[in-house]
């Protein structure tokens, strides 16, 4: 309501300052235009004139939004709306005067052609120069801020578009604390040209070229790329190492608009080896996800972590309304919540909750009334749940069967659980606590369907994909740390591969399926895997990270070989023989036929493999488990465990 009032207020102050500079085109048209009596005459009755002419204007000022535009941010598109404006209103007094010519009436143009094109022209400077001067002001302020000596100097890189962008981005504060030397772009018919006053030094494949001729005066300590320069044919790889050379940190932002820039939303990132290692990412068309998220209310379990979190911070900038957080990390939910604070449009909530509360969970989520709930909490890290593995089977397991519960109670649309390709013919803990929630999961959704002739409340549905790079754990910030350090690069075997995916690419697609599965009227998919190309070599993954950081594998940085762990295999699967699949029309996304035992037969499953958690008995454990799960061990592998 608070920010309603402030725009209301804001809208309102600029319409008076509109009006007030039409008042004075008004008046200095008179005196321009007329030099004689008819000026007097005019004057006298210029309150009847301006009764008239403000309300009109005021009309037309509101019906194109004119007082909405923000003056800080007045660009090209503010100044031609500016003028369609003033054309109107000229219009509507041409009319008038044509309308009053009529021998009937005066038989006589009241204000003439002249004073109607001298009014239009002065009405445009009128409006536009307050404009101009407030973000030239508001441009200074911002500039004084930040002293010129305490700015990073900055190589920036894109098209002339993304530039543009950037560069306003930085006049306005989002971005201030960088101060624009250079500009590469892809054309090279821009070399030698300015933008926004800033010289175009070269293209991206002169980077280095660049870099050395600006060490001579003033180098820069950042290289900022824009979205077209991470684009394959761009050679960002190229960027990386050439920077790294000559000790320039590179940094990424993402694609600015006018919103964005004015929200404050622009933002930087390192540059990282995971942006750059990976097949071409499967893109969702923004505009898709927005038209699903907007105004959604999102329960998201496990939403301090890298999934959960991500997950949480694009649905918000994609338009969800509310969403709730439930996170036992105090420190990860205050991080996640201080993140969504930034983004005005979500109103964001926080819960201290652990998923194997179950009493807690189901009156949480019963108060908030989700739409859409996203389990994401669980331990998932392979030798971690070899060792602890009763900490794995309550959280991974039981959590999950009470997320899933408390979601259809709490009557949500769609319950999705985040999977993972060890679940497939699972020969770890983590696979197999993973494969027996996706079961309860799919049993419970055709039990729901089942019972409800196809009309069932809640759907529940199974989102499964492999390594994330960037994730907590994941193998690539360790193989990074370890360059950092100097080596070695420890993997695990020469001949492990890995399916990757980037955080973002996994959270969007995870939405997507969400959204599918509440919309589908067939009700006929209960997994979605996400397509992750082919499967990475982890040896070659270590190689070209050694690469990126311009080094030489075997040379300047060892690679050694560790032996695989507990639990670990060569290969990773995504779907398993019973699965067969077909197809959603979504892209990067692949829909299966769920695979699940009859639920009386789970439900013992279940209860035998609660009682020998209880009793703390892991060879128990082992077997109820390789009962339900036949290619999981029948003996544990690692007995220091129990």
């Amino acid at each position: 309501m608070m920010a309603s009032r402030r725009a209301i207020r804001t809208i309102l102050v600029n319409l008076i300052a509109d009006l007030a500079a039409t008042s004075c085109a008004v008046v200095a048209s008179f005196y321009l235009r007329f030099q004689d009596e008819r000026l007097a005459a005019y004057l006298d009755e210029l309150p009847l004139i301006l009764a008239v002419l403000l309300p009109v204007a005021a009309a037309i000022f509101l019906a194109v939004r004119l007082p909405e535009s923000k003056w800080r941010f007045v660009s090209l598109p503010d100044v031609i709306k500016i003028g369609r404006t003033t054309l109107m209103l000229a219009l509507v007094i041409l009319v008038f005067d044509t309308v009053v010519s009529h021998p009937a009436l005066l038989g006589h143009n009241y204000f003439g052609r002249a004073w109607i094109l001298l009014f239009l022209l002065l009405e445009i400077l009128f409006l536009a120069a307050p404009r101009v001067a407030y973000r030239a002001f508001k441009q200074r302020q911002v500039a004084a801020q930040v002293p010129r000596e305490a700015r990073e100097a900055a190589l920036l890189a894109g098209t002339g578009v993304e530039l543009e962008a950037l560069l306003r981005a930085i006049e306005s504060g989002p971005l201030s604390r960088l101060r624009p030397i250079g500009l590469l772009t892809r054309r090279t018919a821009d070399i030698g040209q300015s933008i926004r006053g800033v010289t175009v030094r070269g293209g991206i494949a002169d980077l280095a070229t660049v870099l050395q001729d600006l060490a001579r005066g003033t180098p820069p300590s950042v290289v900022v790329v824009a979205p077209s320069a991470m684009a394959p044919e761009a050679n960002p790889g190229m960027v990386l190492s050439v920077a790294r050379r000559f000790g320039v940190q590179v940094m990424r932002t993402n694609a600015l608009d006018a919103d964005e820039i004015e929200s404050g939303a622009a933002q930087l990132a390192p540059l990282s080896m995971e942006d750059l290692l990976l097949r071409p990412t499967v893109t969702v068309d923004e505009a898709t996800l927005t038209a699903l998220a907007r105004h959604r209310r999102i329960a998201i379990t496990g939403g301090g972590g890298s999934i959960g979190g991500e997950l949480a911070r694009r649905l918000a900038r994609f338009g969800a309304g509310d969403i709730l957080i439930l996170e036992n990390s105090e420190p990860a939910l205050h991080a996640i919540l201080e993140d969504l604070s930034r983004v005005p449009t979500c109103r964001a909530t926080g819960r201290l909750c652990d998923v194997r509360d179950r009493d807690r969970l189901f009156a949480i989520l019963a108060e908030f009334g989700p739409q859409v709930v996203y389990h994401a909490a669980a331990l998932k890290h392979v030798h971690y749940l070899e060792k602890d593995w009763g900490e794995g089977i309550r959280t991974n397991v039981f959590g999950a069967m009470n997320a899933a519960d408390a979601a259809v109670a709490c009557g949500a649309a769609a319950f999705v659980m985040i999977s993972t390709d060890k679940a497939v013919k699972p020969v770890s803990i983590l696979g197999a606590t993973k494969r027996l929630a996706e079961m309860y999961v799919q049993a419970k959704d055709a039990a729901l369907t089942r019972r409800t002739n196809g009309a069932a409340a809640t759907r529940l549905v199974v989102v499964r994909f492999g390594n994330v790079l960037g994730s907590n754990g994941s193998v690539v910030p360790k193989f990074r740390e370890q360059i950092d350090k100097g080596g070695p690069v420890t993997v695990t075997h020469p001949d492990m591969v890995r399916f990757f995916m980037t955080i973002p690419e996994a959270c969007d697609l995870v939405a997507v399926a969400s959204f599918h599965a509440i919309d589908d009227p067939a009700k006929a998919t209960s997994i979605y895997v996400l397509n992750m190309g082919r499967p990475v070599k982890i040896l070659d993954l270590a190689t070209r990270m050694i690469e990126l950081a311009g080094l030489k594998p075997g040379e300047d940085i060892r690679i050694e070989f560790s032996g695989m762990r507990p639990g670990e295999r060569l290969e990773e699967i995504v779907l398993d023989d019973s699965e067969a699949t077909h197809q959603v029309n979504l892209p990067g996304i692949i829909a299966a036929d769920p695979s699940f035992p009859d639920v009386a037969v789970l439900e013992r499953w279940l209860d035998a493999l609660a009682a020998a958690l209880a009793s703390g008995d892991q060879i128990k454990v082992y077997g109820v488990i390789n009962a339900a799960l036949p290619t999981f061990p029948t003996t544990p592998k690692d007995m220091h465990a129990a």
